[in-house]
């Protein structure tokens, strides 16, 4: 019987057999071994590149920013030059996440810039102009996530999400190598930078591979040179840099003891007021020292404490439990990363729908389509009063409408703004006669409740967990960390079980930690996998143990198809390198193409590749033609994957030839 070249099946199967298994393309290996473990954490670290730089960029969902150190003085961490353009009343040490191409779709601007051009065109004009913001959330909300996802721009046009995303880090790209230029004096190459991007622990694999998929295409790193671009958990990036905290870069919440029959949420706000007072002075200097000790914060904690990570951002909030390990204070992952969409785009949210409450759901649609660029404005002028709303605070907050909203709402509805509140029966909202809205603190605070209660009940959760159980410290970090009523809520639900600690500049947090990951990649030692991974294998068929409609008959052998051989089970610890290694041999001994198929699932118990939720992610594709006729009658095709890092390889091995083929584990093709 002549072999055909073709898929995964034709390698075993003919159709000649009668057989009641619908196989879902069955991979004609079945195990050889007992399957054995192997650690060899030492595999494939001897080609380690130079850089002479590395460079974090923290692409955020409402903000970002880069920063860069130089390998020869690792303590040093910069921040980028300060940006053009920039809000009243907003430290721009990063730049808003907004983007604007031209009509024909061509990269024009990005932050401050992208912002302010796109508010400066003439309305009829601007309708052509592409301009995205807060965009990143896709990429957690998209459940199938392709190279093929769209993202929709404000005028309601499409464009493809990786076009954006690679036009973006582009920028940052460009804007680095442009800065570290000047500052060599010469001409900086990209091959010499090392580049790291953060991305939030709870993002889903594909997410995590799009973004590294965006960075090839921006030219950051190459799929043949893939160690120039490391992909960082948002949250381990902060755990790291919160080891290095000292006394006076940081505020904690817990050491507020009432004084003088006030409480400690009077203080927070104080606080916090010198903090930035201290970091304005700072400000000047870009430059941060980041001393090679473990900050005073850390010595205090002992082999096997532990520690949460709150990252609230934009977008996400992000919870990571880590415990240390000393000598060195490497890191161990707890417990799987976990949280939601409850950033505080959640308040912008909250906001969008009290408007829609007041002025009418269809007015707001259109003013939005009809206006881009006012409604842009008004969410900058919501943004800024929503950093102003504190637990304490007692006079209102106005919140500016653009003209041309007042004027627009009168066209569509025939009666004033004003008369819309009165009409309304949303009390704490009123018109000032300045143009203005005028919200209660107790308006702007029922805006941030939603968003908070969540954070708090899944914290709660957290807490709950077995894994979870004395913990020492609660970090809070991320842009939404700033956040006063934040702060008091996380202080007053968790401040009896931990200390709860706020890094001084707590935005900039996550950059400064992925600038110090990408120097020392290693610090984090054990990881916890997000996934279950297997590969799909013939089993003898045992009758009373395999369904019947498994039954694979094949040369007189009895087959059970789509047995899934499990990896490595979803949430176990896996140490960084750690390898876990199989051995097969094909089921029919004259097979010259092996073909292993790779899958994953959230699930712990998976039986079977058929079964729901299970995808397959991975395809090992190995030609044996060719190969000298002398190979023992059971081949053995050894089969690796390595795990720990936040990208998964896998390969397969010829025992008798030695032939290989490796694979990235891939969530987007599949």
């Amino acid at each position: 019987m002549a072999e055909t070249e073709g898929g995964p099946a034709d390698a075993v199967s003919t159709p000649a057999y009668s057989s009641p298994a619908k196989s879902l393309g069955d991979p004609g290996i079945t195990p050889l071994s007992p399957s054995h473990i192997a650690k060899d954490s030492d595999t494939n670290d001897a080609v380690e590149q130079s850089f002479l730089v590395v460079v974090a960029i923290d692409f955020g969902t409402t903000s970002s920013g880069y920063a860069y150190s130089f390998t020869k003085e690792p303590e040093c961490i910069r921040v980028m030059r300060r940006w053009e353009g920039g809000d009243p009343g907003i430290s721009n040490q990063k730049t808003p996440t907004s983007i604007l191409l031209t009509p024909e779709r061509k990269f024009h601007s990005f932050g401050y810039a992208a912002r302010d051009f796109y508010h400066d065109l003439d309305p009829n004009e601007s309708k052509h102009w592409l301009y995205f913001e807060k965009f990143k959330m896709k990429l957690h909300t998209t459940g199938n996530l392709t190279m093929e996802t769209d993202l929709t721009a404000a005028n309601g046009k499409k464009v493809k999400a990786l076009e954006i995303f690679a036009y973006a880090l582009q920028f940052f790209k460009e804007q680095a190598l442009k800065e570290l230029s000047d500052q060599a004096g010469s001409e900086f190459e990209n091959s010499e930078v090392r580049w790291v991007i953060t991305v939030p622990a709870i993002w889903k694999q594909p997410a995590k591979q799009f973004m590294r998929q965006a960075a090839y295409k921006a030219g950051m790193a190459t799929p043949e040179n893939p160690e120039q671009l490391i992909i960082a958990l948002e949250p381990e990036a902060a755990s790291i840099y919160c080891r290095k905290l000292r006394l006076h870069q940081m505020i904690d919440l817990s050491s507020k003891a009432p004084v003088n029959g006030y409480n400690g949420s009077d203080t927070v706000g104080a606080g916090f007021t010198q903090a930035k007072e201290h970091i304005r002075r700072n400000r000047q200097s870009r430059t941060f020292l980041v001393e090679n000790v473990i900050g005073e914060i850390w010595s205090e904690l002992e082999e096997g404490d532990r520690y949460i990570v709150v990252d609230s951002g934009g977008g996400t909030v992000d919870l990571t439990v880590h415990q240390i390990r000393l000598p060195e204070g490497h890191l161990k992952e707890l417990y799987k990363a976990t949280g939601g969409p409850y950033g505080s785009v959640g308040v912008d949210y909250e906001f969008e729908k009290l408007l829609c409450k007041i002025f009418g759901e269809d007015f707001i649609e259109q003013f939005k389509i009809k206006r881009p660029a006012a409604w842009v404005d008004l969410m900058i002028a919501f943004e800024s009063r929503k950093r102003a709303a504190a637990p304490d605070r007692t006079n209102p907050l106005n919140i500016t409408l653009p003209f041309s909203f007042i004027d627009y709402y009168k066209k569509f509805r025939g009666h004033s703004v004003e008369h819309a509140l009165r009409k309304s029966n949303v009390d704490f909202v009123k018109w000032s006669s300045q143009g203005m809205l005028r919200m209660s603190p107790d308006a702007m605070n029922a805006l941030f409740k939603p968003t908070i209660d969540q954070i708090i009940q899944h914290l709660s959760d957290l807490f709950e967990k077995p894994e979870v159980t004395n913990v020492k410290f609660l970090f809070l970090v991320g842009g939404f960390a700033e956040a006063p009523l934040l702060q008091q809520a996380v202080q007053n639900a968790f401040g009896s079980k931990c200390r709860i600690i706020i890094p001084q500049d707590v935005g900039l947090t996550i950059l400064k930690g992925a600038v110090l990951f990408g120097l020392d990649p290693a610090v984090i030692k054990v990881r916890r996998s997000p996934l279950t991974y297997g590969v799909g294998v013939l089993n003898r068929f045992v009758e009373g143990k395999h369904p019947p409609e498994k039954l694979l008959v094949k040369d007189g052998t009895r087959w059970c198809t789509d047995v899934f051989d499990k990896f490595i089970s979803a949430d176990q610890s896996v140490a960084l390198g750690e390898t876990v290694s199989r051995s097969y041999t094909p089921a029919k001994p004259s097979q010259l193409v092996i073909v292993i198929n790779i899958y994953s699932s959230e699930e712990d118990n998976v039986s079977f590749i058929t079964e729901p939720r299970v995808k397959k992610c991975g395809t090992l594709r190995l030609d044996l033609t060719g190969t000298d006729t002398l190979v023992p009658t059971r081949r053995e095709i050894k089969t690796l994957m390595q795990f720990g890092d936040t990208e998964i390889k896998a390969m397969a091995i010829d025992v008798a030839t030695s032939k290989s083929v490796k694979a990235g584990i891939d969530f987007l093709n599949y």
